[in-house]
């Protein structure tokens, strides 16, 4: 006998949505704060802008995420888009422990940790933590931001994709 599928609350089986959502391409970022021991931060592919007015972002961490609870603290983060060969970095926060930044340039902005030749960067204040399943949104205050030349990297099928340019 064969085990059962795993199913969420509403009855979808759990690797039937995970194989349709990784068709859905990610922005590939790195949150960051500054703790006491210096930066922390990990991968994020839940992220998007909220509003213009006021300038508002989201980003959805576990809700067992070290960073949640430095945020809960600090009430400050920084987004780091990644940029085109910076997947090594995405792998690297994506891992838990204390020395991801060992290898990785950083650099304070505003404050916060910039990781160096991102795609974008921006600088926000914590406005609300949000219930969201598995999940906290944490939905930020855009203080000060900046794009670079370089194009995002995104997160695809379970892969680390390049954007091609269109012509």
């Amino acid at each position: 006998m064969s085990a059962l599928p795993l199913r969420s609350e509403s009855g979808v089986e759990l690797e039937d949505l995970r194989e349709t959502l990784c068709r859905v391409p990610s922005p590939v970022t790195v949150v960051t704060t500054l703790a006491s021991h210096g930066p922390h931060g990990t991968t994020v592919s839940a992220f998007t802008s909220l509003s213009a007015d006021p300038p508002l972002v989201l980003v959805a961490l576990d809700n067992s995420s070290d960073l949640l609870a430095l945020l809960r603290e600090t009430g400050r983060f920084a987004v780091n888009l990644l940029g085109a060969g910076q997947e090594e970095i995405g792998r690297t926060c994506a891992r838990k422990g204390p020395e991801k930044f060992a290898s990785v340039a950083w650099s304070l902005d505003d404050g916060l940790p910039r990781i160096e030749g991102v795609a974008a960067w921006l600088s926000c204040e914590v406005q609300d933590l949000l219930p969201g399943g598995d999940h906290v949104i944490v939905v930020g205050l855009v203080k000060a931001c900046d794009s670079g030349e370089t194009e995002p990297v995104v997160f695809h099928r379970r892969r680390f994709q390049e954007l091609a340019p269109v012509e």
